[in-house]
């Protein structure tokens, strides 16, 4: 099997995992270690890593929080600085009471103190620019964004390290 992408494709939480294997709809890679669920008669490993069977190419990307931070590679679109996830909001760059809409074209990745800043004005109201303007990504756009970033083995789970390549040295 050959990735098909930099990033996961999809992150499904366990149970819809669980069913794809036994609908045969993917193949179990690995399963997380000492992880099991039980029924009234059996027991189950729990999928960690699955591949797909069937793979229907990506035409386009979807308008999600976690594309739209990575699109504009977790930094804030006002500042620069590069946050967590869990520290990002998104903002509005015309805000919806003054028309904007929410789509790729007006949305961008922020930090809470910029946010705040800018309130509910354009960022030439607020005095604030932006290091780019928004756009909507197509899929390799997307991938090349997550090829740029900074991976650690602490920020994916142990069970993926053997099926993502980063830039170490192989041993030999």
């Amino acid at each position: 099997m050959q990735p098909l992408s930099y990033a996961p494709l999809s992150v499904w939480d366990w149970q819809t995992a669980f069913v794809a294997v036994h609908q045969e709809r993917v193949v179990q890679i690995k399963t997380y270690d000492d992880v099991e669920v039980h029924s009234a008669t059996a027991s189950f490993e729990v999928p960690a890593v699955v591949a797909l069977k069937n793979f229907h190419k990506r035409k386009q990307v979807g308008f999600t929080r976690y594309n739209l931070f990575l699109r504009d590679e977790f930094r804030c679109q006002y500042c620069g600085e590069r946050f967590a996830v869990k520290d990002l909001t998104f903002d509005h760059v015309v805000p919806r009471s003054k028309g904007g809409g929410s789509n790729w074209h007006n949305i961008v990745a922020c930090c809470s103190k910029d946010n705040l800043r800018k309130a509910n004005r354009t960022p030439k109201q607020a005095g604030m620019k932006l290091l780019r303007e928004p756009y909507e990504p197509d899929v390799w756009q997307l991938d090349a964004a997550a090829r740029r970033q900074p991976l650690t083995k602490t920020s994916l789970h142990n069970s993926w390290m053997d099926f993502l390549y980063w830039d170490t040295e192989l041993e030999g």
